[in-house]
């Protein structure tokens, strides 16, 4: 399955959950088309190649396409993440709730000011960094957010590596590279999100429609 397609099941399978949950059994191509970006001809090119199928004019059952998505995106038991730098991306992040219905849960933060981690108003428990090593172990936590400034983050993305941590979505202004695996271990996965970056991509696009100049 490529990249494009893995998107593509991802947004699928959001959808039919927040279909689920409004109370529908049953839904057609031309509904996840939409909620993709793409045909209702490429939905259900991709349920064929994943060997689903449904009917011609009763569409798919949603709790059954459901599971079958479940088992392909590997959603199980919820995956649990960390945050690392609470700040006000970090604290946005743990104060949303959207998450869970994805089986995706925050479950910690980390933070280098005592000021932080000290306060217990958040929505879960913030620990000092250093404490980064045990936690991770004892939280099960694979994936970590890094909202941490440009200067600690190549740092903060080393000691999560080394404590466990094999997935990272980086906020921070600095580009991450995945470092090299270990002998027989897979490489670590690194997503970087500029968010800066992203926004002066859109004033571009809206200053020159089609790559016009």
């Amino acid at each position: 399955m490529n990249s494009d397609m893995l998107i593509r099941i991802t947004r699928y399978y959001r959808a039919l959950n927040r279909l689920r949950a409004i109370g529908l059994e049953k839904v057609f191509a031309h509904n996840l088309a939409d909620a993709a970006g793409v045909s209702a001809a490429v939905v259900r090119k991709d349920f064929s190649l994943l060997e689903i199928h449904g009917q011609k004019r009763g569409g798919y059952e949603i709790t059954e396409l459901v599971d079958r998505l479940s088992g392909i995106l590997g959603k199980g038991e919820p995956q649990n993440v960390i945050v690392v730098g609470c700040g006000r991306i970090g604290k946005a992040l743990m104060h949303y709730s959207g998450f869970e219905p994805d089986g995706i849960r925050i479950v910690a933060g980390f933070d280098s000011d005592p000021i932080v981690y000290s306060d217990v108003s958040h929505p879960v428990p913030v620990y000092p960094i250093s404490r980064l090593d045990e936690m991770v172990e004892a939280l099960d936590a694979r994936v970590a957010i890094i909202t941490v400034p440009e200067s600690a983050a190549a740092d903060t993305a080393g000691r999560l590596l080394e404590a466990g941590v094999r997935g990272i979505l980086n906020f921070s202004p600095i580009t991450l590279k995945p470092q090299p695996a270990a002998h027989g271990e897979p490489q670590a996965v690194i997503h970087n999100i500029n968010i800066a970056l992203e926004l002066e991509q859109i004033f571009y696009q809206i200053q020159f429609p089609s790559g016009r100049r």
